[in-house]
């Protein structure tokens, strides 16, 4: 094949997001990936600002006629099981945006990257990039072995990796930052027949904490009369000091300590193995250098609390395709160019780091939003996914400023029974 002018390492949402998009602006695409569509992956649960990136892939068509589980809203159980009232994205924002979906990501991945290829990306399965090619501080290609052929070397303008979280440049040039707070993991398996909601709350996500609050379970309802129910709490907890380190027992360990959890499985059964997965949060220093980009889990991962994963892989996907495509019309694939999208994205994806920061603190939402009612628009926007733009930052002198006054009243209540 010719050169093209782009190669993208993986298939996953951010890769194929940043492929289709640059394709679809006439460049040359060529993407590698190691495993064949369809592949199992974690991750299920869109979130409305999904929509926008999906409807410049051309994707919502697909979407819209999908057997995917429609999701119109999230709700929460206490460590005691009381239920929360749904939380209607509609509700927030009145348009076709605040329906999303609940996705088998081994499906919805695969329809991704045929719509690359149906945008004119050359995608190349089952090909393994070994290393990327440098020329002094410049990323000029890969050498790629196809499992069909011999190792060859491919040439390009920009290289995008997007090899999820055992990044093919994030170690290589010691970029990673771990989170130094969220450090979870998670043992999740698959049901049928557990109890869903009827009609507009039966594709709804369910977060249920655990008794103590060391942890939370995700309930999240698929086609075909499946559940993906998983449990996160941090990975010290999970693993360390137990009796057993069989899967299975650990999660049933916390089943019992879900009493919002125990009777939505009580008719159930399971339909799949246990699965564990470090869920430690981590960012690269920086997004891109001259002639690369990082997108998607080889930039960052960041906890799995408010689903925001997919959504973070197309933006970070669809942000990168615009700045390369801005370079590459202008001669410029330089680390300047390439980082111009950066400081919105960091910025965004901070945001959504806060929010979960403050769940596992304890914070209390409903005492903030009774205080600051004119501000729960601006919490929902988090919620949703609409985190890439500065107005949500009114929200965090005034949380911290809540945080102070309930340490102050409970110290003034330990004084009084001292």
């Amino acid at each position: 094949m010719s050169s093209p002018d782009v190669i993208v390492i993986g298939g996953g949402p951010s890769g194929s997001t940043a492929a289709t998009l640059l394709a679809q602006k006439g460049h040359r695409v060529a993407l590698f990936e190691r495993d064949h569509f369809p592949r199992f992956h974690i991750g299920e649960s869109l979130i409305p600002q999904t929509y926008h990136v999906l409807n410049r892939l051309g994707m919502l068509p697909k979407m819209q006629s999908s057997h995917f589980v429609k999701k119109y809203s999230v709700q929460f159980v206490n460590q005691r099981g009381k239920l929360s009232e749904p939380f209607y994205f509609v509700d927030h924002n009145p348009h076709e945006s605040s329906q999303t979906w609940q996705v088998r990501r081994s499906e919805f991945d695969h329809i991704m990257l045929n719509n690359a290829r149906d945008h004119g990306v050359s995608v190349h399965e089952g090909a393994r990039v070994l290393e990327v090619l440098f020329e002094g501080d410049r990323a000029v290609g890969v050498r790629v072995k196809p499992e069909d052929g011999p190792e060859r070397e491919v040439r390009a303008q920009v290289v995008v990796d997007a090899s999820g979280q055992s990044s093919m440049l994030i170690d290589r040039m010691n970029l990673r930052e771990w989170d130094p707070v969220l450090k979870k993991a998670a043992i999740w398996t698959y049901w049928k027949g557990a109890y869903r909601d009827r009609d507009k709350d039966a594709g709804a996500t369910v977060v249920i904490q655990t008794e103590g609050k060391h942890g939370w379970f995700w309930y999240i309802p698929l086609h075909d009369d499946v559940l993906s129910v998983g449990v996160v709490a941090g990975y010290d907890y999970l693993f360390q000091n137990r009796a057993s380190k069989d899967l299975e027992t650990i999660y049933f360990e916390e089943v019992a300590k879900a009493p919002g959890l125990q009777p939505r499985l009580a008719s159930a059964t399971r339909c799949d193995i246990f699965r564990a997965q470090k869920e430690y949060s981590y960012r690269s220093k920086q997004v891109a250098g001259d002639g690369w980009c990082l997108v998607g889990d080889a930039f960052g991962f960041l906890d799995p609390l408010y689903s925001s994963g997919v959504l973070l892989a197309l933006t970070s996907g669809s942000m990168a395709a615009d700045a390369i495509a801005e370079g590459l019309a202008k001669g410029d694939t330089s680390e300047k160019q390439l980082r111009t999208w950066e400081k919105p994205f960091v910025d965004g994806m901070e945001r959504m780091r806060r929010l979960v920061c403050e769940f596992y603190d304890g914070f209390s939402f409903g005492r903030f939003v009774k205080k600051h009612p004119d501000l729960k628009d601006r919490v929902t926007d988090v919620l949703i996914g609409d985190v890439f733009k500065p107005e949500v930052d009114v929200l965090w002198p005034l949380m911290d400023e809540l945080r102070k006054e309930v340490a102050a009243e409970r110290a003034a209540k330990e004084a009084v029974s001292a």
